[in-house]
C-alpha cells in the first residue's frame, strides 16, 4: 500500500520551477539533484515507499550518485506526482492494443515548454529559424501524447505558414519539402521511423535544405531494425549524410538531441547513467553496455529519477547511445529501435 503523505507546504514544490534551467555545471547539478530527492523521498507517496522500501536514508544522500531511481513501470500501475499537487495536464504513452499504459501528471506544462524550447534552441537554433514538418501518424491518431504536444509547440514558434503536422498525407508532405527546397528554406522534418520510410519509398528526393530527424519506434506498423540500417535507408533515399534523432519518453519532460550517428547529449539539467542489468544497483562504466537511468531535473512534479527499460552505452565525452530495450519490455513510447 503506498503510504499516506502530508502534502507539500504553499509553495515549496513551486520553488524549484526556475531552478533546472539555472544549472551550469556538476556542482549546481549536484545540489538541486539532492535538493529534488529529498523532496520526493518526503513528499512524494509512491517515490517515498520504494525508497523506504530499499532501506535508504534521504539525510543521508549528499551526491547525486547515491540517488535511487525509480522503476518507469510504477507510471502504468501508480499515480506518481507529489502529495498535494494536481495535473493541468496528463501524457500517455502508446501501446499496443489491450496493453497497459503509462499515465505522466504534469502540474506545470510551462515547465516541459521551457524544457523542449531551451534545449532545441542550444542545438538547433530559434524555431523561427526553420520550417517544421511533423510526420507523427500512430502519435497524432491519439491523445494524451507528449511528442505530438512538443511538435505541435514547436510549429507554432516557427511562425511558417507551412509547418505543421501532415499525419498520413505524404503527397501533400513531399511538395511541401520540394518547396522548402525550391525556396532553399531551411527546413526540420520530425518523424517516427516508419514513415520516414514510407516517404523514402513513395517520394525519393534529393535534399539540401532539410533536415532529417526521426523519433519514436515501428509501433508494430513495420518490422523492428537496427538504427544503422534505418539511418542508410533514409540517407540513400533523401541523399543526406546524417540522420538526426530525439530521446525522449512520456515519463520525462527533458530530451536529449542527437545530429547523426546516434549520439545523443543531454541538456545541462539533465543526466544519462548506466546500471548493471543483473545488478540495478550497480554502475556501469563508460564504454559498457547497461539499462539506462535519467535524471531529468526538469520533471519536478512526478519523479525526476527514472530507470528506463532501455539498454545504453556511454562515452568519456558525456554522450550516449540507445541499443535498445531489455528482453521481454513491450515496445512503446519514444523508445526506438530494437538492436542485434
Amino acid at each position: 500500500m503506498v503510504p499516506k503523505v502530508t502534502a507539500l507546504p504553499a509553495g515549496l514544490s513551486e520553488s524549484f520551477l526556475d531552478r533546472p534551467f539555472a544549472v551550469d555545471g556538476p556542482e549546481t547539478f549536484n545540489v538541486l539533484a539532492v535538493d529534488l530527492f529529498r523532496l520526493h523521498a518526503e513528499y512524494n507517496p509512491v517515490y517515498r515507499q520504494y525508497v523506504e522500501a530499499l532501506g535508504v536514508d534521504p539525510l543521508k544522500v549528499r551526491k547525486v550518485e547515491e540517488i535511487s531511481f525509480l522503476p518507469i513501470t510504477l507510471f502504468r500501475s501508480q499515480r506518481v506526482l507529489l502529495a498535494g499537487l494536481e495535473p493541468r495536464i496528463t501524457f500517455t504513452s502508446s501501446g499496443t492494443t489491450g496493453a497497459i499504459t503509462s499515465e505522466h501528471h504534469v502540474p506545470w506544462p510551462e515547465v516541459y515548454e521551457r524544457s523542449f524550447l531551451t534545449s532545441f534552441k542550444a542545438n538547433h537554433g530559434d524555431p523561427r529559424d526553420w520550417r517544421i514538418l511533423a510526420l507523427l501518424p500512430s502519435y497524432l491518431e491519439r491523445s494524451g501524447s507528449s511528442l505530438v504536444y512538443m511538435a505541435e509547440k514547436l510549429i507554432a514558434a516557427s511562425g511558417d505558414p507551412l509547418s505543421g503536422t501532415y499525419l498520413n498525407k505524404y503527397d501533400e508532405l513531399a511538395r511541401a519539402v520540394k518547396r522548402s527546397e525550391t525556396e532553399g528554406r531551411k527546413t526540420l522534418l520530425l518523424g517516427v521511423p516508419f514513415a520516414l520510410l514510407d516517404l523514402a519509398e513513395q517520394h525519393p528526393m534529393p535534399l539540401r535544405h532539410t533536415t532529417i530527424m526521426e523519433t519514436g519506434g515501428m509501433k508494430g506498423r513495420r518490422p523492428e531494425m537496427v538504427r544503422e540500417e534505418l539511418h542508410r535507408i533514409l540517407c540513400a533515399a533523401f541523399g543526406v549524410k546524417a540522420i538526426h534523432s530525439e530521446y525522449g519518453m512520456t515519463e520525462l519532460l527533458s530530451q536529449a538531441w542527437s545530429a547523426g550517428k546516434g549520439r545523443y547529449r543531454c541538456p545541462p539539467w539533465m543526466q544519462v547513467r548506466l546500471r548493471d542489468v543483473n545488478d540495478p544497483f550497480a554502475s556501469v562504466p563508460d564504454g559498457r553496455t547497461g539499462g539506462i537511468d535519467v535524471i531529468d531535473l526538469a520533471n519536478i512534479g512526478s519523479c525526476p529519477f527514472i530507470s528506463t527499460q532501455d539498454l545504453g552505452r556511454r562515452h568519456a565525452d558525456g554522450s550516449f547511445e540507445v541499443l535498445g530495450r531489455f528482453d521481454n519490455s513491450d515496445l512503446r513510447g519514444c523508445n526506438l529501435m530494437v538492436s542485434i
